[in-house]
């Protein structure tokens, strides 16, 4: 095995594949499922995607594995996608590069790539370190505009010396459903960067926001998704948990 492998299956470490590689791999590998990731309330393979010499590990989430949800439609690993997108659309990179296969081993699905970590961060760990305080305000304004229903700690992950956002397959609902462990910059102004990216995400009437989530989103909620991101760029502000809603704003478990 040498340095450019990943020790679980040999993959090539993706730090040395450039980005547009890692999309080809992603969307048109051939994949090989190693086995099922511990603790997923619903159906998470780690897999490995090969591509004209190219290797990765990623995580597949097929939709034949989704637990019914009362309040989501089935199909949630779209969201996983439409979270991706929107983390490009701002320019955050918060993501990892995910993509939507119809052709998975189990059927139509997610394909994310895996970000390894060393097991041990997660939001509670980071945020007490004020170097990546800036980076959780991103994604505490990422979650608010997502209307994310389930970030939980160990959903923030330090890998490869930054900071990455994963599970968003509880987003994007037309109703408010914001559930978060990250509440600790609460209150606090938007840094300006991610007002402006926020307000030229909704330039030119959210042209952008309607053509990027066609397919993954209905009309309803990419909708909202323009009213989240309109409204937080107005308040100009981080909001607080409301504990007295009907809805609660933490998540469980916390980590």
């Amino acid at each position: 095995m040498t340095g450019a492998e990943d020790p679980i299956s040999g993959a090539a470490d993706p730090s040395r594949i450039a980005p547009s590689d890692v999309r080809s791999v992603l969307e048109s590998g051939d994949i090989d499922v190693h086995g099922r990731i511990a603790g997923s309330s619903n159906a998470t393979l780690l897999v490995t995607c090969s591509f004209r010499g190219r290797e990765l590990l990623a995580v597949y989430k097929p939709a034949r594995g989704e637990r019914p949800l009362w309040d989501f439609p089935r199909g949630l690993h779209r969201r996983e996608v439409a979270a991706y997108r929107l983390s490009e659309l701002l320019g955050w990179d918060l993501v990892p590069e995910t993509v939507e296969r119809a052709d998975g081993p189990f059927g139509a699905g997610s394909l994310q790539r895996f970000v390894p970590t060393d097991g041990t961060s997660h939001y509670f760990t980071l945020v007490d370190d004020p170097q990546w305080h800036d980076a959780l305000r991103r994604i505490a304004a990422f979650d608010v505009i997502a209307n994310n229903a389930d970030r939980k700690s160990g959903h923030v992950l330090l890998a490869d010396g930054r900071i990455w956002a994963i599970d968003h397959g509880l987003c994007f609902h037309s109703l408010p459903k914001l559930r978060t462990v990250v509440w600790d910059f609460a209150g606090e102004p938007l840094l300006p960067r991610i007002r402006d990216d926020l307000r030229l995400l909704i330039a030119n009437d959210g042209r952008a926001l309607a053509d990027a989530f066609h397919g993954l989103l209905d009309r309803e909620e990419r909708a909202a998704l323009h009213d989240r991101v309109a409204a937080l760029v107005g308040t100009g502000h981080l909001p607080s948990p409301d504990a007295e809603g009907d809805w609660p704003p933490y998540p469980w478990p916390l980590v």
